[in-house]
């Protein structure tokens, strides 16, 4: 199985930047599709940002669409998330998580992901 650490969070003033990274460990990561999911509280986790195994495909939330960029370096077992033009709403626990598979697709759905960091805080001031 794949382990996945996340850092990268915390507090930042509305219009500003943060960027999360993702560490993964334990098999090859160029094996894995890759997402970021976020829950703030009180509502039900969902879905940010999707990459492919070999990074050549993404995908995007709505809400997000313009201001996030997904990323990985396979070389270094590295998944990141740039978060620009950030909002109030954007608050919330961030994760990554990984679901291995042999084609190149982008996954979205949170059920089909195995692998799950344990979450960094992102909190956006207005």
């Amino acid at each position: 199985q794949v382990q996945l650490v996340e850092s990268g969070g915390g507090l930042v003033q509305a219009g500003g930047s943060l960027r999360l990274s993702c560490a993964a460990s334990g098999r090859t990561f160029s094996n894995y599709a890759m997402g970021w999911f976020r829950q703030a509280p009180g509502k039900e986790r969902e879905f940010v940002a999707a990459i492919s195994r070999s990074g050549g495909s993404t995908a995007y939330a709505d809400s997000v669409k313009g201001r996030f960029a997904i990323s990985r370096d396979n070389a270094k077992n590295m998944l990141d998330l740039q978060m620009n033009s950030l909002k109030p709403e954007d608050t919330a626990v961030y994760y990554c998580a990984a679901d291995r598979r042999s084609d190149s697709r982008v996954v979205v759905t949170i059920s089909q992901y195995d692998y799950w960091g344990q979450g960094t805080q992102v909190t956006v001031s207005s």
